[in-house]
């Protein structure tokens, strides 16, 4: 019975330590995710302002966008 119980004990160590492996790497994707969202997001916040501008530009202009 002893060696059953030392036997599962190692095994649940074995799986603990891969799960918090498998953690760190899911936490590192999402923090790589993360920072890819804010640069697109950023890169939209400046074209969608430079749209603003030449629709602006071109209002006052009179011609057609």
């Amino acid at each position: 019975m002893q060696q059953q119980l030392e036997k599962r004990l190692q095994e649940l160590k074995h799986e603990f330590e891969t799960g918090q492996v498998r953690l760190q790497e899911l936490v590192r994707q999402e923090q790589a995710l993360r920072e890819t969202l804010f640069r697109i997001g950023g890169a939209i916040q400046v074209i969608e302002e430079e749209l603003a501008r030449a629709n602006s530009e071109n209002s006052h202009d009179g011609q057609p966008g």
